[in-house]
């Protein structure tokens, strides 16, 4: 049975060295690189499922959630 389809925020970006890196707040060390945008969204959605996986067999329940970003000029 597959269970429901849950949407995650994943915050990008581009590294001086080129490297895309992806990170979900929601998920305790969710976070992959990859060099192109498709790559990075296909190994971002494979931890994610990893992530999930591993918060189920410890019994954990993510409580935390994804609020926004926000520009700061200083």
């Amino acid at each position: 049975m597959d269970r429901a389809k849950r949407p995650f925020t994943v915050v990008i970006e581009k590294g001086g060295d080129g490297w895309l890196v992806a990170d979900v707040p929601e998920l305790e060390a969710c976070h992959t690189q990859a060099k192109t945008m498709d790559e990075l969204l296909e190994r971002i959605k494979e931890v994610i499922e990893l992530c999930l996986e591993e918060q189920k067999e410890e019994g954990k329940t993510s409580s935390s959630s994804f609020v926004g970003v926000q520009v700061v000029e200083v």
